[in-house]
């Protein structure tokens, strides 16, 4: 199972939060580094998270149309 590390951007959803991960990528032309973010939703059962909290997000089986990932730890 996969896990990700990110930052708590939203916690409007009943059990579900929403998590950016940032992560670098090398710019094709100029080599740079550039860092970019995904969101990601997943299932918090307890409704534990905040908004600006870091969090740890592991693959589960689709639990909605967007949510595929449930909270590990905070």
């Amino acid at each position: 199972m996969k896990t990700k590390n990110g930052i708590v951007v939203s916690n409007s959803g009943d059990k579900t939060i929403v998590v950016r991960v940032d992560y670098h990528v090398k710019h094709a032309l100029y080599e740079k580094r550039v860092l970019k973010s995904k969101k990601f939703y997943a299932h918090d059962e307890n409704n534990t998270c905040s908004v600006g909290d870091q969090v740890t997000i592991s693959e589960c089986r689709p639990l909605s149309k967007l949510k595929r990932w449930t909270l590990v730890s905070k």
